[in-house]
């Protein structure tokens, strides 16, 4: 009997690189709902305003997810609620209860999607999100589970389950807010040293599939960079300028006060895969790659 088609399986077969492959969004609204979710969370769930929200924040250009706790069915004291902004220099967090479900379209999410504060309360975070959005695609639920179990046990107050972030392939998938730092191909084994890195002030390059503050090739250049300076520090690295010529990008960043040009090729193909378990036909894969990193005088 042939065994079913998982995208993450295919997916490990084949040279695929993490780098440069995080979702590009900066501002993030979370929204907890215990579920169930259906394959479009907002919209087919039993979020009463969820069509309603959806519509809002991408008019506003913000990213609405569904979050829940681990193991818990329902919301116990207030639906809890999360506004992120992703800035690469000054990301921010913040957090509120909500009792009534339409208190979510009053959010000031234009204000969310500038940059600015929605009104609610500031936090420190982080949050630690892992997909488990099954119902979107079944790699994130049978790898993403287990992820999110192990990283509950040992970070309750920051872990939570999230709908559809991308990069199903790469499954488990992990979203740290307010960094937007996007980790794949997590393991429960792997998570709980992620999580320990990043609270440490660090990152794993390892799982690093991108800083979702940039543009793709910019998160390739950094993690290529970081990988041949050894530098993991969660603040080292600045974006200086960035020159886009067709496929190619050309980055400067900046390391401990020097600076470096990283030049990026991007192309979508010719190679190509079923990106996803739901997918029906296979689809051109993208790819990043580095030709050169130069320090500049």
């Amino acid at each position: 009997m042939t065994a079913p088609f998982r995208c993450a399986v295919d997916s490990s077969g084949r040279p695929d690189d993490l780098a440069g492959t995080a979702s590009t969004v900066r501002a993030f609204l979370l929204v907890e709902e215990p579920g169930p979710w259906g394959v479009d969370a907002l919209p087919d769930g039993r979020l009463s305003v969820g069509a309603a929200l959806r519509d809002a924040a991408g008019a506003a250009r913000v990213r609405p997810l569904l979050i829940r706790r681990e193991g818990r069915s329902s919301v116990e004291s207030g639906r809890r609620v999360f506004a992120a902004y992703a800035d690469p220099v000054r990301p921010w967090l913040e957090t509120t209860l909500v009792d009534r479900v339409e208190d979510l379209l009053e959010l000031d999410l234009d204000a969310l999607g500038r940059g600015g504060s929605p009104g609610l309360t500031p936090t420190d975070g982080p949050v630690l999100a892992v997909c488990t959005h099954g119902r979107h695609d079944t790699c994130c639920a049978e790898r993403g589970r287990p992820v999110c179990a192990a990283l509950a046990a040992a970070h309750p107050e920051e872990t939570w389950q999230v709908s559809h972030i991308g990069g199903d392939r790469f499954a488990g998938n992990l979203l740290v807010l307010p960094h937007g730092l996007y980790y794949g191909r997590i393991d429960p084994v792997a998570s709980i040293a992620v999580a320990g890195t990043h609270l440490s002030g660090h990152l794993d390059l390892d799982h690093l599939r991108g800083r979702s503050g940039w543009a793709m090739p910019v998160q390739a250049a950094e993690i290529a960079l970081r990988r041949q300076l050894g530098e993991t520090a969660l603040d080292a690295v600045r974006l200086i300028d960035r020159r886009v010529d067709g496929a190619d990008t050309r980055v400067v960043l900046e390391v401990a006060g020097r600076r470096w040009s990283v030049e990026v090729h991007t192309v979508t193909g010719p190679d190509s895969a079923r990106l996803t378990c739901r997918a029906l036909r296979d689809n051109p894969l993208p790819a990043h790659t580095i030709r050169g990193i130069e320090a500049l005088a």
